[in-house]
């Protein structure tokens, strides 16, 4: 275990594809989402505890959960819990991280990891993670991991790698390009060509390889962090850093930097991820009945229904007979039962209810 090695959880999404179980008010990384005793946030938490000290690993997250964090994560240190007032993807919210860490530690190499992602193979993921901090350490490139694929899923972003005859790690390759969300054609043609990875979304670096590149490429938002480090780890740093987002761009770190660096490897991998984005991405983890239903909740009975994905309360009895491919969740104060075909249209019925104020409250 690495002194210098850093791990930042960013933990402030909303979920809203996991609606009505993710809520503005609880989102799913707060939710035993898999039916194991262990939350999302808390299973990535232990995860890094192999690979970093517990006092090495900081949370960014909304300013809101705050106390979710602190009761989920009693063993976090409460100074590394970094608070955002608002949300502006997740270019600002390293930039804040990798500020605070060099102030502690310029030596420092760090993880960004999400809070939300589902790891089956834990030993493959700490080996591959000592594979990337090596190279991050040795190179000074940023580094991503990448997920060979399963499917020509059009939810992920997709890396394209090529050789390299500098890096000398096996497993390793140089970024040649990202890709967001392709289409299905498109998509079927990366996995054809076999020179495509998935995007984790997992990303490995030295504390001055990643703010050199926010020098570079997003020079504004690295200006505003540089203005208010004084401020960290004292009573003014809540108010400066509400002021430094009240004016920060939003954007992600995928397109303010890893689009535009040259210096990007990655290394390629297999260790049983999914980013658990939606119900379907669920449903494709979980163990099934011999019918293909995949359910948690312990008081299910299903008749005559096959390919389903059902999240129950525990504490009521759910009776389902002759349904079939559907996703149908049940919350103490919300129903949904959607077609998994049209699982993607779930994002844009939590925008509908945003909109209707008699409906709000339950998103």
């Amino acid at each position: 275990m690495k002194q210098n090695t850093y791990c930042v959880i960013m933990a402030g999404g909303i979920g809203s594809r996991f609606w009505p179980m993710s809520r503005t008010s609880f989102p799913k990384q707060f939710h035993d989402v898999l039916g194991t005793g262990s939350t999302l946030i808390q299973q990535t938490f232990e995860r890094f505890l192999s690979i970093c000290p517990a006092e090495n690993i900081l949370v960014v997250t909304s300013d809101i959960y705050k106390s979710l964090v602190q009761e989920q994560l009693p063993d976090i240190l409460e100074e590394n819990i970094l608070l955002e007032p608002n949300r502006r993807n997740t270019a600002p919210c390293i930039a804040y991280a990798s500020h605070r860490i060099k102030q502690e530690n310029p030596d420092a190499v760090m993880i960004v990891a999400p809070s939300d992602h589902l790891v089956l193979k834990e030993n493959a993921f700490q080996k591959t993670v000592e594979c990337a901090i090596e190279q991050a350490e040795t190179s000074n490139n940023l580094v991503t991991l990448g997920i060979k694929p399963s499917r020509p899923d059009t939810g992920y972003g997709y890396i394209q790698f090529m050789d390299d005859k500098d890096i000398k790690l096996e497993g390793v390759k140089k970024v040649k390009t990202f890709t967001e969300k392709p289409d299905i054609e498109l998509a079927r043609e990366f996995i054809k060509s076999g020179d495509f990875y998935w995007n984790s979304g997992i990303f490995i670096w030295t504390v001055d390889a990643i703010l050199s590149a926010f020098e570079s490429f997003l020079p504004e938002i690295n200006d505003l962090f540089v203005g208010i480090a004084d401020s960290f780890k004292t009573e003014e740093e809540g108010a400066k850093i509400a002021s430094v987002y009240s004016v920060s761009e939003s954007i992600s770190i995928d397109y303010g930097v890893l689009e535009k660096a040259k210096n990007v490897n990655v290394v390629l991998s297999d260790f049983g991820w999914s980013d658990l984005g939606t119900w379907g991405s669920l449903y494709a983890q979980i163990k099934k009945d011999e019918q293909g239903n995949a359910v948690v909740g312990k008081n299910v009975m299903l008749t005559k229904s096959e390919g389903n994905m059902i999240s129950a309360q525990e504490d009521k009895l759910m009776v389902i007979q002759g349904l079939e491919n559907f996703i149908l969740v049940d919350t103490p104060d919300v129903l949904m039962l959607c077609p998994k075909e049209d699982e993607q249209k779930i994002k844009q019925i939590v925008n509908d209810l945003k909109v209707n104020k008699k409906k709000e409250k339950f998103v």
